[in-house]
């Protein structure tokens, strides 16, 4: 699971800079998903330990990151659509974003939960 976290912080990381350039480079909240990626990225490559006691920590240090990610995310799309509303209409390249960082963010605390998940009824806890 440890490589898969590296996989989802490459793409964060990669959707945060595009989002940084779209947005002509002047608005620094575009690197929300950039910073996100980072901390998957560092306790990812934590996770990569031979030990299973430090493997299980970062691991689940990782899933709590993505989980907070999904959320805050979550939370600013409601925001935003409810500010578009009142006004001419949301910001494409910044709705887009927020929306791929919660899908992304989503979709890999679906799969450690279900890794987790996995891993005790195989035994392996």
């Amino acid at each position: 699971m440890a490589k898969v976290t590296l996989v989802f912080a490459v793409l964060l990381v990669a959707l945060g800079l595009i989002g940084f350039v779209g947005t002509g480079s002047q608005h620094l909240t575009a690197l929300i998903p950039t910073c996100f990626g980072l901390a998957l990225a560092l306790f990812g490559l934590l996770a990569m330990s031979p030990s299973e006691t430090r493997r299980k920590l970062f691991m689940h240090v990782n899933v709590t990151i993505g989980l907070l990610g999904f959320i805050g995310g979550a939370v600013e799309i409601i925001r935003s659509l409810i500010a578009a509303s009142r006004t001419a209409g949301p910001n494409g390249i910044a709705l887009a974003s927020k929306l791929t960082m919660t899908g992304l963010l989503l979709v890999y605390v679906i799969l450690c939960v279900r890794s987790f998940i996995a891993a005790r009824r195989s035994g392996k806890v």
